[in-house]
C-alpha cells in the first residue's frame, strides 16, 4: 500500500515546464508589436512577473492588476507605449496553448496515479491553466484540479487548502503529500495545512532551516519512493 493515497501537485514548473512556456508565449506577444526580443527582455519580464506573483501571494494585489500591471511594468523598462492591458491579454491567450511538460512529469504521474489520486493545486490563471493542462496527456491520470482563479483564494492561504480538503472525498491529511517548486506557496500552504510537503528543488538551492519540509528532491523520479513506499 502507498504511503500517500493523496498527491497535490502544483502546475508550474512542477509538472508544467512554465519557463519554456513564458519564454515562447512572451516572445508571440513582442513579435506581434514588431519587437524582437532578446535574452535580456525576456529575463527581465520573468523577474517583473515573479515579483507579482510573490504580491499576490502575500495578498497585496489581486489577479486582475497582476494581469496588466506586469506589462505596465514592463513597458515602462523599455519606455514602451504599448496597451498594458492588449499585451497581458495576447500574452494570456499564448500562454493557454503552450503545453510543454517537464522532464519526467508523465511518467511519475502514470506510475502513482496506479496507486494514488492525484490533484492539481495551482494559482495560475484559469483559462490558462484549463488551456495547458486540460489537454495535456496528464489530464485523465488526475482526479481533478483547484485553480485559485475558481476558488477566490489563493495558496500559501489556509483557505485555500481548507476547500481542497472539503471537496476531496475521505480526505485524510495524513496521508496527503503536497508537492511543488515555491517554498513560498505550495511549500508554505502545505505546512501550513498541517500537510507532508515535498519540495521540487531544481535549482539545487540551500533547504531554508526554519522551514520543516518533509521532503526534498531535485528530480521528480524521486518523488516515487517517497510516496510509494521502498
Amino acid at each position: 500500500m502507498a504511503r500517500y493515497r493523496t498527491v497535490l501537485f502544483d502546475a508550474d514548473n512542477t509538472l508544467l515546464d512554465f519557463i519554456r512556456s513564458e519564454r515562447e508565449a512572451l516572445t508571440d506577444t513582442l513579435l506581434k508589436m514588431g519587437v524582437t526580443p532578446d535574452e535580456n527582455m525576456i529575463a527581465t519580464y520573468s523577474r517583473i512577473n515573479d515579483a507579482n506573483w510573490k504580491r499576490l501571494e502575500r495578498g497585496e494585489i489581486t489577479k486582475t492588476e497582476l494581469r496588466v500591471n506586469r506589462f505596465a511594468e514592463f513597458c515602462d523598462c523599455y519606455g514602451w507605449s504599448f496597451d498594458a492591458a492588449a499585451m497581458a491579454e495576447a500574452y494570456t491567450n499564448a500562454l493557454g496553448t503552450k503545453r510543454f511538460l517537464m522532464a519526467g512529469a508523465l511518467e511519475v504521474c502514470r506510475t502513482l496515479s496506479k496507486d494514488c489520486r492525484l490533484y492539481i493545486i495551482t494559482n495560475g490563471i484559469a483559462s490558462v491553466q484549463h488551456g495547458r493542462f486540460d489537454s495535456s496527456p496528464l489530464a485523465p491520470l488526475f482526479a481533478g484540479a483547484f485553480i485559485s482563479d475558481e476558488m477566490g483564494c489563493e495558496k500559501p492561504s489556509k483557505a485555500f487548502f481548507d476547500i481542497v480538503a472539503a471537496n476531496i472525498p475521505d480526505f485524510d491529511p495524513a496521508t496527503t503529500l503536497v508537492v511543488g517548486d515555491s517554498l513560498t506557496s505550495d511549500i508554505a500552504g502545505g505546512i501550513g495545512a498541517g500537510l507532508d510537503t515535498c519540495w521540487f528543488n531544481t535549482k539545487k538551492s540551500a533547504v531554508p532551516e526554519q522551514m520543516p519540509i518533509t521532503y526534498v528532491v531535485e528530480k521528480l523520479e524521486e518523488i516515487l519512493p517517497l510516496v510509494l513506499g521502498a
